[in-house]
C-alpha cells in the first residue's frame, strides 16, 4: 500500500476490506485518537464492546506522520472518510461547554462518529476524586487513609464553579481575549498547599475567585444576565454541578498543578509512615534495611500511577461516553448489544 493511500484511509475503505474477509472474521473499526496517552484511555472505553463480531483499533491519525491532536483527528472526518467503520475519539476540551459555538464543537456534538469524554479531557477522569486513595495505595502499599481527596475536590470545585461559568460565558461570547482559559487558570491555583491545613490554601483561593468574579461583573453588567442563564443551563442540561467543576475545568491544569502536587505529598506522608513502621518493628538492622531496600523497590511514580488509574469507569460522565458508544453500535447495526 502506498503512503498516500495509508494515510488517507477512509471509512468506506475500511468497511470494504471487512466485506473480503471470512463471514466469520471479526468486523474491524479504526478508532483515531489525539495522542499517546489517549491509546489507553480509549482501548478501556471501547473495549467492552468488543465481541466475536467486532474488534476495535485505537491508533493515532497517521502512521507514518507525527501529527496529534484534536484538529488532526477531526481532519480525518470530512467528506466521505467518516463513516460505520471510523470513528473519533477526542477530548471534549470546553467544546462540550460551547453547545455548537463554533465549528468544531457543532462537529464533535452533531457527529454520529465522533465520541467525546464530556469531561474537559482524559486527565480530569485520572483525577476522579473517588479514585484517588486507591492510586495512593499503588503508589505507596499503604492503605491509611489520611486525607479526604472527595471532600477536598468537592470543596475546591464549589469555590471555583461561579468563576468557571464566567470563564464558559467569556468562550461563548467570544471574549476569551479579555478572559482567557490560562487566566482562568492563574486564578484557580492553591499555591502553597500545606496538607495539615487544606482550609488556609481553598480559604485563599476563595477570595481570589471572589475578588476576579467581582471584577467581571463590574466590567461586564449587561451579560451578568446571560451568565445567570448559562449557570442554570450547565447545571440542568449539561450536567455541570458546582461539586464536579474540577472534571470540566483545563485537565492538563487540574492533573498537573492541583492533584498531582497533593497526590504527592499524601504518598510521600505515606511513605514515611510505612518507613518509621519498618523502622520501629525490625529485630535487627540487617533486617530494618533488607525491608525498607524491598518496599522502596516496591513504590512507583505518583503521575505514571494516576495516568494507569482506571478508577473512573465508575464516573457518571464516563458512563455517559460508553452509553453514547452503545448506541452508535445498535444504529449501525455493526452487531448485537455487547455482551455484560
Amino acid at each position: 500500500m502506498s503512503r498516500r493511500l495509508s494515510d488517507n484511509i477512509t471509512s468506506r475503505y475500511v468497511e470494504a476490506a471487512n466485506k473480503m474477509t471470512s463471514k466469520k472474521a471479526r468486523r474491524k473499526i479504526v478508532a483515531y485518537v489525539e495522542s499517546y496517552d489517549d491509546i489507553l484511555f480509549w482501548r478501556t472505553a471501547l473495549g467492552r464492546f468488543e465481541d466475536e463480531t467486532r474488534f476495535f483499533e485505537v491508533m493515532l491519525p497517521s502512521k507514518k506522520v507525527l501529527v496529534r491532536g484534536k484538529k488532526s483527528v477531526l481532519m480525518n472526518f470530512i467528506g466521505n472518510r467518516v463513516g460505520p467503520d471510523m470513528i473519533a475519539c477526542v477530548d471534549a476540551d470546553y467544546d462540550y461547554m460551547l453547545q455548537g459555538k463554533t465549528e468544531t464543537s457543532k462537529r464533535i456534538l452533531t457527529s454520529p462518529y465522533v465520541f467525546h469524554t464530556y469531561v474537559y479531557a482524559i486527565e480530569n477522569f485520572q483525577c476522579y476524586a473517588e479514585s484517588l486513595h486507591n492510586v495512593a495505595v499503588m503508589v505507596t502499599l499503604n492503605d491509611h487513609a489520611i486525607f479526604d481527596f472527595k471532600r477536598f475536590l468537592r470543596e475546591y470545585s464549589e469555590i471555583c464553579y461561579p468563576l468557571f461559568v464566567w470563564s464558559v460565558w467569556a468562550y461563548r461570547a467570544g471574549c476569551y481575549m479579555e478572559f482567557s482559559l490560562s487566566d482562568f487558570d492563574r486564578v484557580v491555583e492553591l499555591g502553597g498547599f500545606n496538607l495539615q491545613t487544606p482550609t488556609a490554601s481553598l480559604e485563599h483561593l476563595r477570595h481570589k475567585v471572589e475578588r476576579k468574579t467581582h471584577w467581571l461583573q463590574q466590567h461586564y453588567p449587561k451579560h451578568c444576565a446571560m451568565v445567570a442563564a448559562l449557570d442554570k443551563e450547565m447545571r440542568e442540561d449539561l450536567g455541570v454541578t458546582p461539586q464536579t467543576t474540577y472534571l470540566y475545568m483545563h485537565g492538563h491544569h487540574v492533573f498537573d498543578t492541583i492533584v498531582a502536587p497533593i497526590m504527592t505529598k499524601v504518598c510521600n506522608r505515606l511513605r514515611m509512615e510505612r518507613e518509621t513502621e519498618i523502622s520501629r518493628t525490625a529485630v535487627h538492622k540487617t533486617q530494618m534495611h533488607n525491608e525498607l531496600s524491598c518496599y522502596e523497590n516496591s513504590l512507583a511514580d505518583v503521575k505514571m500511577m494516576m495516568k494507569k488509574n482506571l478508577g473512573y469507569m465508575a464516573c457518571p460522565q464516563f458512563m455517559r461516553l460508553q452509553e453514547d458508544v452503545e448506541r452508535y453500535l445498535v444504529k449501525e447495526n455493526l452487531s448485537e448489544s455487547p455482551k455484560s
